[in-house]
């Protein structure tokens, strides 16, 4: 058995204390020379030692000191020792410390008696506490309350020993009377205490008699009531109406500690909604009141609970729960957020808006450093709301798109991925978000954003002034074209070889100028500065606009420039009668292409221009020299119905996984319906006749059944040893977020007793035992249940592995069975998850660990190994379904999974199909830890050859 210490002291191995140097200090006169010695002692008992020879040098040199640290440590060294013999009896030497613990029990000094007093109650010898008892009654009447405190504890110690109900035969009724009499809070807490384990029915008839006091008792004493109520109602649950009423009262307890405790009561005890209406609005309060923000995060969490199975009430205290938006910590911005988006309806959503565009404009401040992640974190909740109910849409898009210039790149790139989604699935907000942008289109200036902002011009300007606006907002940012003027070569050379970096130089250079009809005419360009390289990249590095941009070789950015252009070229074409305007616009659109083109291939720029972006710039030049109505059908119409398809596949996901979380329950054909109209409501308060109604809906909807499925028991069980063992042991593992439970069954299958038989563990990963193994004794041809508890601390694959150790009554040695190893497997920690594209983009980018595992399996269909992956991964599938439809050679698809310990797992499938038929490619596994990335790769090698496997 575990032995019982109340210390834990840090002890350095590298010093040992000698037993001999330990007994001459403890043998001498100086008092802090026995205090070290006493200390040293204690240490070397709690790692292990024995110590026996100084037991008698205590007795002699240490017993009779009057100093108050050497009685507190000469108590802790004997809650130390062995105290029993290997038979279990008790040592006859401990016999001699009684008389001493007796004079201290009637010591004239409060703090020898106290301490004394609590030694014993930790004490498991009833043959040391019996001619004790007697001074510990008569401690229950000390002037001093520490003193009676703890003789309190020690009598409920005592009275829970075996025999000790015996030997206390009246202890419940002694107490009750201290406790009727006792004005110390800490004592009267203590006493109630030792009714509640002792005599739960004395508990129970005092608290009823003192209901209307409860509210004035200490804090203490009113955390040890709560504690009754919810093992009496376990128990009884008829009876718990008349104690809801002491809980509810409680509830204007001044301690947080017991308000937090009600409420918790109340949720667990009554399903009535005037009871959860009250458990909210007191974790409300508590948000709001409470300092520490763990504390606040764990409200967060019971709120979170309670949304869960009483979505309708909590609905009601959104608003409540939006105020802990007040707090600066972003942890719990993010899940007070979390909570509300669960809770909008038509009838609050106005409201929980305003509060958020409130506090969009309070980020603006600047004063905390978080303001732009709030901001962004702000900017997606609105998001969400908008899409659910676009009918707030038009409140909120116009001050959103303010931000789209934010410094904050990934707030900027939300409000732009918003604003892309309401001006479709608004169509009357287009024209004044259309116009919104392009004023705002100047501000913008992360590289990420323009291509949203770009793709939204391109599509949504459709009238002729929109068209004709976006042309020209476009044009204004880009600047005076060409980009870089290309000189003569010798020339050019010789004045860059002639002049100093991070300067301008004038050239003279002659190109063709556009007339006003539409025609090329050849000019002479003199005194046109051109930037040298390092004067161009500190340039677009400090401005930060469109042409700065692409001045910095953002190729890609110059594409989607190119592609709107093309756009609201070919837009043009369709309102634009002027033929003169339509040549106008079709000319600068080709100045502006030529000229990324020409800087592409400059030595101007970092690096040359990408073939994927120089092939789409030649495409859209193509396109609008020689035009038709099918490549305008597809450049105009097509795009934007796939932007279509595609919210809408997300709205389907969307709803899937709503209807994937909404909870399925059942009722049996044989479960008892009780009418409730039908009922006697003769002394049945409101509450309670509530919580009749939820119980009988509960019963009815059959949400009282929650049995596990017996298959999926029996797939838990795994055989520990063979059939043809002695003992035969198989375990029952049970997997539950942080604990690991083994429910080991071991029969002894001989005609002889086993005696001192033990299971021993160990394990291998990140698990821990969490207590020793007990020695059992086994009869013949019987069984016994043993259970063993291991933590878990990180998502590692781990081993537990061991053996069974027993003797038998004829021989005395010891026999070992191996037992097979248990292996954990990483399924039990990894849940399927969503995330957004960005944000596994992001992570992907950001996570170190890597395991990339090549494909070698017999499944042919790239979809089948797919979905085959995904089930063996317990993982979720980011792709939609619609891109991984038909027939091409090759997939790639995203899948994303989080563990219990908050942990990411990101996987990416890149599959081809070989001429051979055969499968290729690999699969990668990102994460922040290494062991989640080994764990998964380990188990896709395992289970990626097919079904089979």
């Amino acid at each position: 058995m575990e032995k019982s210490c109340t210390l834990l002291i840090h002890y350095d191995k590298a010093t040992p204390a000698l037993a001999n140097e330990i007994k001459e200090a403890l043998e001498g006169n100086d008092v802090q020379a026995k205090i070290d010695a006493l200390k040293n002692a204690i240490m070397l008992l709690l790692n292990g030692e024995t110590l026996p020879q100084l037991f008698i040098t205590i007795i002699r040199y240490v017993l009779t000191s009057e100093d108050h640290t050497i009685q507190k440590l000469l108590l802790l060294y004997l809650e130390t020792i062995e105290k029993t013999d290997s038979k279990g009896k008790v040592l006859p030497e401990m016999i001699l410390i009684c008389q001493n613990l007796r004079n201290n029990l009637q010591h004239p000094n409060e703090y020898i008696c106290g301490v004394t007093l609590r030694f014993l109650s930790r004490l498991r010898e009833i043959e040391v506490m019996e001619p004790l008892i007697p001074s510990v009654l008569q401690c229950l009447e000390h002037r001093n309350p520490f003193v009676r405190r703890n003789a309190i504890l020690a009598i409920m110690s005592i009275y829970k020993l075996p025999q000790g109900d015996q030997l206390l035969v009246d202890a419940p009724e002694t107490i009750e009377k201290v406790l009727s009499t006792e004005q110390d809070p800490s004592a009267k807490r203590n006493a109630f205490l030792m009714l509640f384990n002792c005599d739960q029915d004395r508990a129970v008839i005092y608290l009823l008699n003192n209901v209307d006091k409860v509210s004035d008792w200490n804090e203490l004493l009113q955390m040890v009531v709560l504690e009754l109520i919810k093992k009496v109602c376990r128990t009884k649950p008829s009876e718990k109406g008349k104690y809801i009423k002491i809980i509810i009262a409680l509830l204007n307890a001044p301690s947080s500690a017991v308000t937090y405790e009600c409420a918790g009561t109340l949720v667990s005890l009554s399903s009535a909604p005037t009871a959860i209406r009250a458990a909210a609005n007191t974790y409300c309060q508590l948000l709001l009141s409470q300092s520490d923000n763990n504390v606040k995060l764990i409200v967060l969490d019971r709120l979170n609970e309670l949304k869960a199975s009483h979505r309708e009430i909590m609905v009601e205290m959104i608003m409540d729960v939006l105020r802990a938006l007040s707090s600066p910590n972003l942890d719990i911005r993010r899940k007070t957020l979390d909570i509300v988006l669960e809770l909008v309806t038509h009838r609050n959503v106005n409201e929980v808006v305003q509060t958020l565009k409130k506090e969009v404009v309070k980020t603006q401040s600047g004063e905390l450093e978080k303001n732009g992640d709030y901001r962004q974190m702000l900017v997606q909740a609105i998001h969400a709301c908008a899409v659910k109910f676009p009918e707030v849409a038009s409140t909120v898009v116009h001050l959103l798109m303010d931000f789209l210039g934010d410094t904050n790149v990934a707030s900027a790139l939300d409000v732009a991925v918003f604003v892309r989604e309401i001006i479709e699935s608004n169509p009357k907000l287009r024209v004044s978000i259309i116009t919104r942008l392009l004023d705002t289109f100047y501000q913008i200036r992360a590289a990420k954003v323009f291509p949203f902002a770009l793709w939204i011009v391109g599509e949504y300007c459709l009238s002729l002034s929109e068209v004709e606006t976006g042309i020209a907002t476009i044009k204004q940012c880009l600047g005076e074209m060409p980009f870089y003027s290309a000189t003569e070569e010798a020339e050019s050379n010789d004045t860059s070889n002639k002049t100093p970096q991070n300067t301008s130089v004038t050239v003279s250079s002659r190109r063709p100028a556009i007339l006003s009809d539409g025609t090329y005419a050849t000019q002479s360009a003199a005194s046109e500065t051109v930037f040298s390289p390092s004067t161009v990249a500190q340039g677009s590095l400090a401005s930060g606009n469109l042409r700065s941009l692409i001045l910095t070789a953002d190729f890609f950015l110059g594409a989607v420039v190119a592609c709107t252009l093309t756009k609201l070229v070919l837009r043009l074409e369709e309102v634009q009668s002027s033929k003169t305007e339509i040549n106008k616009a079709k000319t600068q659109t080709l100045l502006i292409m030529v000229s990324m083109l020409q800087l592409g291939q400059s030595h101007v720029v970092p690096h040359s221009i990408d073939p994927d972006s120089y092939e789409r710039i030649v495409l859209c030049i193509k396109l609008i020299c020689h035009t038709s109505d099918e490549m305008k059908k597809i450049w105009l119409e097509s795009c934007r119905q796939s932007f279509v398809k595609m919210l809408s596949e997300k709205q389907l996901r969307e709803l899937e996984e709503l209807k994937a979380k909404a909870q399925i329950s059942n009722a049996q054909p044989d479960d008892l319906i009780d009418f409730f109209h039908l009922k006697s409501r003769k002394g049945m308060s409101l509450l309670e006749l509530e919580d009749q109604v939820q119980d009988d809906l509960k019963r009815a909807t059959g949400e009282f059944t929650k049995d596990e499925n017996d298959a999926n028991k029996l797939n838990r069980i795994l055989q520990l040893t063979g059939f043809s063992d002695p003992v035969y042991a198989e375990a029952y593992v049970t997997v539950h977020h942080y604990d690991i439970v083994l429910d080991v069954t071991v029969i002894n299958r001989t005609k002889a007793t086993l005696q001192n038989l033990c299971l021993e563990l160990a394990t291998m990963g990140d698990l821990k035992l969490v207590e020793r193994p007990q020695n059992y004794t086994l009869a013949p041809e019987s069984k016994k249940k043993i259970k063993a508890n291991i933590k878990v601390s990180s998502t590692e694959t781990g081993v537990i592995f061991g053996n069974i150790v027993y003797e038998t009554s004829n021989v005395m040695e010891r026999n070992v069975v191996v037992l097979n190893d248990i292996h954990i497997d990483i399924m039990d920690y990894i849940s399927p998850a969503v995330c957004s594209d960005s944000a596994f983009r992001s992570m992907w980018a950001e996570f170190e660990w890597e395991n990339k595992v090549a494909v070698n399996t017999m499944i042919q269909e790239e979809k089948e190994f797919l979905d085959h992956i995904i089930k063996s991964t317990n993982m979720k599938c980011l792709t939609p379904t619609s891109v991984l439809e038909g027939e091409c050679g090759f997939l790639s698809a995203n899948l994303y999974a989080k563990s219990v310990f908050g942990e990411d797992a990101l996987v990416n499938v890149s599959i081809e199909k070989q001429s051979d038929g055969k499968l290729s490619g690999y699969i990668r596994i990102r994460s922040k830890t290494q062991g989640i990335a080994l764990s998964l790769g380990d188990k896709i090698t395992l289970k990626q050859k097919g079904k089979s496997s």
